[in-house]
């Protein structure tokens, strides 16, 4: 792979962003890089895939989570559960949308079937970078057929023509673990990544992640 392009800070990752730039942002361990952008071509683009591909809505804002909530087909218990595991867990969640309700705009390009798919993590450090913009699109930070980036130098050398911030490295990152939460409140597993790869079966780690929420099994 070659070099890529050279790394940003946050003062210009923020003004890319702002520009309507993808730029591939960093996540705590054990989650990988992503590619972020307020305009969801761009963050197709740069993956290389159909610009109209859904991607996540990135509801680090609380507001786009309580906007995009008023559409969900759940009730105010799944609505309670769907935040929990986005700000909390920080997994990836597919959501069921309700029926003729009128969807804000922005949250399209996250929808499927009438699904939408949600990234919540609200990390600390990223924030001074995401704040300005509350509605983001994002995905995982690789190529079709490629693992995520697990640092800032493998990210260079996936996307020469994305603008990269630096924000450490770790050995053993993954994408984040995908659940699907049912209209019922309950939740499955959709994709194994990060934070089940610790247990040993799929429902291992959801029998853990029910502990944690204290709810019943397969419901909050």
């Amino acid at each position: 792979m070659n070099a890529g392009t050279d790394l940003v800070d946050e003062g210009a990752a923020r003004r890319l962003l702002g520009r309507g730039a993808a730029v591939v942002l960093p996540n705590p361990a054990p989650l990988t890089y992503v590619v972020a952008g307020t305009d969801p071509r761009g963050v197709n683009t740069a993956k290389g895939r159909p610009a109209d591909q859904p991607v996540a809505l990135w509801t680090h804002a609380p507001g786009t989570f309580t906007e995009s909530a008023r559409g969900m087909d759940l009730d105010a218990g799944g609505v309670e559960l769907a935040r929990r595991l986005l700000e909390e867990e920080r997994i990836t969640l597919l959501v069921p949308l309700r029926p003729g309700h009128a969807h804000p705009g922005w949250l399209t390009p996250a929808s499927k079937e009438g699904w939408a798919l949600l990234f919540g993590a609200r990390w600390s450090p990223l924030l001074p970078v995401l704040e300005p913009f509350p509605v983001l699109y994002v995905s995982s930070a690789n190529l079709t057929g490629h693992p995520p980036a697990a640092s800032a130098e493998a990210a260079r050398g996936m996307f020469p023509h994305t603008p990269v911030l630096d924000g450490g490295t770790s050995a053993d990152r993954r994408a984040t673990t995908t659940l699907r939460l049912s209209r019922e409140g309950t939740f499955t597993l959709h994709r194994h990544g990060a934070q089940d790869h610790p247990y040993a079966t799929a429902q291992a780690y959801l029998d853990a992640l029910h502990a944690r929420l204290k709810g019943p099994s397969g419901s909050c």
